[in-house]
């Protein structure tokens, strides 16, 4: 049994993550670790707490004393700060977490002599509006968020070089799908639709990104993990490069469609607001490598992704009216407070 440590296993892409590989593997067994912080909701692995493959430890990666006292045989790194705005607003954490966490895991994996992965952002590159970023393109990070990720790939490549550690980077695209935080395009758009809210959309609405549905993107973590090269980046994206104005119109759509809603009158929540500092105008991202060296490829449709999206924020109205009211934070204390009183 290979024991394997999440980090940031609460978030949305580590639960799916985490879903993901205990239904994948019946020889993985899974400690996430999580500080819980805004975004990190353990609600998200209800379903996995009756396996015994799987545990959970709340834990901050800044506390190395805490990771040395754990037991197991690789990382997978998704813990992470990691909204763009909250970054410009206030980049102590993203410092903290992003670079000095990371820092703190290299650490213990050079001690144990295991595999590092470390998943980070197609963001590092900057922005582009020409041709899709390789794993060789310069890294041109222009958030404090991107800041933070190109300086922990560049931690994680040092120690690659320095102590030969057994570490690969996945840098994704936009991911979308179950569970993903209010705060985030797609989720925002569907809840503010369904709940006749203006939909705030930055500029001119024509900043685009290539969006890859949650599930994939595990797949290729997954991939990366057991059959990767020692000291290799791989690109991870599904060449569904999108305006977000056409994202937010897609959806709003699809929304008026399942319930029966107006779509002239979603379409007229649609709020241009001033654009974000720094934002970069597009991303587009070349999987070639991960496909031919390891044989994965994107199996969600864009639009039936999207459109399974939609229908899971539906059906799961209890989920994100919790998120939006802080009730989710409760779980945690009822879950597991007398547990670790003693």
């Amino acid at each position: 049994m290979m024991k394997i440590l999440v980090t940031g296993g609460a978030g949305f892409i580590g639960s799916n993550f985490i879903q993901y590989a205990l239904e994948a593997h019946s020889d993985y067994a899974i400690i996430n670790f999580d500080k819980l912080t805004y975004a990190g909701n353990l609600e998200n692995l209800k379903e996995c707490e009756s396996s015994e493959r799987y545990s959970f430890i709340k834990g901050d990666i800044g506390d190395r004393k805490l990771l040395e006292g754990i037991e197991f045989d690789g990382i997978i790194n998704f813990a992470a700060e990691s909204h763009v705005d909250r970054s410009i607003l206030d980049a102590q954490p993203f410092l903290e977490t992003n670079i000095m966490g990371t820092y703190n895991l290299l650490e213990v994996a050079r001690q144990r002599g295991c595999t590092f992965l470390h998943v980070s952002t197609d963001e590092v590159y900057g922005s582009t509006e020409k041709e899709p970023f390789s794993e060789d393109s310069p890294l041109m990070p222009n958030s404090p968020y991107a800041a933070s990720k190109a300086s922990s790939d560049m931690l994680v490549r040092s120690y690659m070089e320095t102590h030969n550690l057994k570490a690969m980077i996945t840098r994704c695209s936009n991911n979308y799908g179950p569970y993903q935080f209010p705060e985030k395009l797609i989720p925002l758009v569907v809840l503010n639709g369904l709940n006749d809210k203006p939909i705030p959309v930055y500029g001119d609405g024509m900043n685009v990104r290539d969006w890859i549905y949650v599930v994939d993107h595990c797949r290729a973590v997954d991939a990366v993990f057991q059959k990767g090269s020692v000291g290799e980046i791989y690109n991870i994206g599904s060449r569904n490069e999108c305006p977000n104005i056409d994202i937010v119109t897609i959806i709003l759509r699809k929304v008026a469609d399942k319930r029966g809603l107006d779509e002239e009158s979603l379409l007229k929540l649609i709020t241009y607001v001033e654009d974000r500092k720094g934002h970069d105008r597009g991303y587009a991202i070349d999987p070639g490598k991960i496909e031919e060296s390891l044989g994965w490829k994107p199996e969600m449709d864009f639009y039936q992704g999207i459109e399974k999206t939609i229908e899971w924020y539906i059906a799961h109205e209890e989920w994100w009216q919790r998120i939006l009211t802080r009730e989710y934070m409760r779980y945690y204390d009822v879950q597991y407070g007398e547990r670790l009183k003693g």
